[in-house]
C-alpha cells in the first residue's frame, strides 16, 4: 500500500511565496507521473502542474511562470513552488501519483491535501 503525505501549506501574505511538499511512502515499485491539484471553497478541482518520471512538466495555462514543479525521484517526492501568490489561489492543494506495481497494473492515488490560504 502507498501513500501519499503533503506538507507545506499555510497563510501566506499576497505576493509571497509557498513551497510544497508531497512524500509518497509504502509498497512502490514505480512512480510514473506526479502532479498537484487544487480545489477552492465552492469550485471543482483544478489542475495545477504535472511531472514526469524524466521531469516533462505540464502547468495550468493560468500559473505558469508562478508556480514550478519539482521532483526528486530518488526520495519519491514531488514538489510545488509557488511564487508571487494572490488570493485566488487560495485552496486545498492535492497531490496525485500514477502508480505501476511489479505486475504492470497501473493506477492512481491523491494524498489527503493541504490548505493554502493567501490573505489581501
Amino acid at each position: 500500500q502507498v501513500q501519499l503525505v503533503e506538507s507545506g501549506g499555510g497563510l501566506v501574505q499576497a505576493g509571497g511565496s509557498l513551497r510544497l511538499s508531497c512524500a509518497a511512502s509504502g509498497s512502490i515499485f514505480s512512480i510514473n507521473g506526479m502532479g498537484w491539484y487544487r480545489q477552492a471553497p465552492g469550485k471543482q478541482r483544478e489542475f495545477v502542474a504535472t511531472i514526469t518520471s524524466s521531469g516533462i512538466r505540464e502547468y495550468a495555462d493560468s500559473l505558469k511562470g508562478r508556480f514550478t514543479i519539482s521532483r526528486d525521484n530518488a526520495k519519491n517526492m514531488v514538489y510545488l513552488q509557488m511564487n508571487s501568490l494572490k488570493s485566488e489561489d487560495t485552496a486545498v492543494y492535492t497531490c496525485k501519483a500514477d502508480l505501476e506495481s511489479s505486475t504492470g497494473y497501473v493506477y492512481s492515488i491523491w494524498g489527503q491535501g493541504t490548505q493554502v490560504t493567501v490573505s489581501s
